[in-house]
């Protein structure tokens, strides 16, 4: 979770996946991925991704801490969130279409804004919070690490939690496979 310092106060860095990906296909996430056995801790995982998904410079980046590490079940996966200060801005953008469609900075008085929150239903009966951005759909695991950071941030906003939607169905794609570069 790379936050930095904009014209319009704090943004926080994200990727759009691109829209042929197996798993989570078109969606906006942080960066990320799996650990190489090259990579001194998770906060060197967590650079390295960046950098190779977006282009940012890592010599720019300080490493705040993580959040405790999640289980995630429906993927089988385990997900610690590295925080960091984009202390020194670097251009960023897409390094690979094929896995990177676009990269968002968005600003948070943008995510804190009661008009673009919602809560947001999966026909699996999944229920969380949803931040809708710029045609996009923040929502899932995504939606839950930026929820709980603007919280211990104190960013929050009052919004209209019973406000919902259905996650579109753009988003419901799934074309897993045993493995690869992007089941994770």
């Amino acid at each position: 979770m790379l936050i930095g310092d904009g014209p319009y106060g704090p943004e926080i860095l994200f990727v759009e996946r691109a829209a042929n990906m197996r798993t989570h296909a078109g969606q906006i996430a942080f960066p990320g991925g799996a650990v190489d056995a090259a990579d001194p801790d998770l906060a060197g995982t967590a650079l390295r991704e960046a950098a190779e998904e977006t282009g940012v410079d890592p010599a720019g980046i300080e490493v705040l801490g993580s959040l405790p590490t999640l289980h995630v079940a429906v993927s089988g996966f385990d997900v610690t969130a590295v925080i960091a200060w984009w202390r020194d801005r670097s251009p960023v953008g897409p390094t690979d279409p094929r896995e990177v469609a676009s990269v968002p900075v968005v600003p948070v008085s943008l995510l804190t804004d009661p008009d673009h929150r919602v809560r947001v239903h999966h026909p699996s009966g999944y229920s969380g919070p949803g931040f809708e951005v710029d045609g996009h759909l923040i929502w899932g695991l995504t939606a839950h690490l930026l929820d709980g950071i603007l919280d211990l941030a104190g960013w929050q906003r009052p919004w209209d939690h019973p406000r919902s939607i259905q996650v579109p169905a753009r988003y419901l794609t799934d074309r897993r496979s045993t493995g690869g570069p992007d089941a994770h």
